[in-house]
């Protein structure tokens, strides 16, 4: 793609020359909304979707959106990057301002690793997506410390809530494919629901000791796809992706081809 583009505000840059002032409170205090799309071969999957979680996001924390002129940007973002395959990045700042940025896709582990990290949910923010991601990143390097790849959130008491950047679903011990459900507080996830949209999913309270009885697990979200668990803690499954797992996989490369007509690789 060469230097990858940005769009400021309705003008076109790059990633590496896109700013905002120094002043702004998205940039000091974290005041401010964000989404994450992929675009397969230059199409966005789900941009709707994301824009509509946008929206309410904005609601909750109280922050303008002039969702037209956001549109003509991701627009102008998208012309310029052609037909790659990218990680599209929207930013709304409180001090105004509008980013869109192209980010190369991340290469992950084939399966996952997960410790588990204490953490309370934000009743304030009633899972909105926000750039307050500092206690999010904190878990992620708790669990690195100790030698894992990512953290999964559970409450003091016990619950699992999801994976700093992800949705976590696992098998249980009745086999029953099971996801945390929202009132927890959780991010609805994109990924989530075409997840519960496809598959035989139950939205079930999970405990700490149901994670050592659960036969297998995946996280989800746009920039994971669905991605196999290969541990949680001294957990390990015999097999990561395990035939649900596997499922969940065709079932979102299924929505990914019916809506943007991207095959599977």
């Amino acid at each position: 793609m060469g230097a990858l583009p940005a769009v400021v505000d309705g003008r076109l840059t790059t990633v590496g020359e896109a700013v905002v002032p120094a002043a702004d409170d998205g940039l000091l205090r974290g005041d401010g909304a964000f989404e994450v799309v992929r675009a397969y071969d230059g199409r966005p999957f789900a941009l709707d979707e994301h824009l509509d979680r946008l929206g309410r996001t904005c609601a909750v924390i109280r922050l303008p959106l002039d969702r037209a002129a956001l549109e003509r940007d991701v627009d102008a973002l998208l012309a310029a990057a052609g037909e790659a395959t990218f990680d599209l990045r929207i930013v709304l700042t409180r001090g105004g301002r509008r980013l869109v940025l192209a980010e190369p896709v991340t290469d992950l582990p084939a399966a996952l690793r997960l410790a588990l990290v204490v953490d309370t949910a934000r009743r304030v923010l009633r899972g909105a997506k926000t750039l307050s991601y500092a206690g999010n990143m904190l878990a992620r390097r708790l669990a690195q410390e100790r030698g894992f790849d990512e953290a999964l959130l559970v409450t003091p008491e016990g619950r699992v809530l999801e994976l700093q950047t992800a949705s976590f679903f696992c098998v249980a011990a009745d086999g029953v494919l099971c996801t945390p459900p929202l009132t927890d507080e959780i991010l609805d996830s994109i990924t989530r629901r075409v997840l519960l949209r496809r598959l035989p999913v139950q939205e079930r309270i999970c405990t700490r000791d149901d994670l050592l009885t659960c036969r297998e697990a995946f996280a989800a979200s746009a920039a994971r796809e669905v991605q196999p668990v290969a541990a949680i803690e001294d957990r390990v499954f015999a097999a990561a992706p395990g035939p649900v797992t596997r499922a969940a996989q065709d079932a979102f490369w299924t929505e990914v081809e019916a809506l943007t007509g991207f095959v599977r690789p």
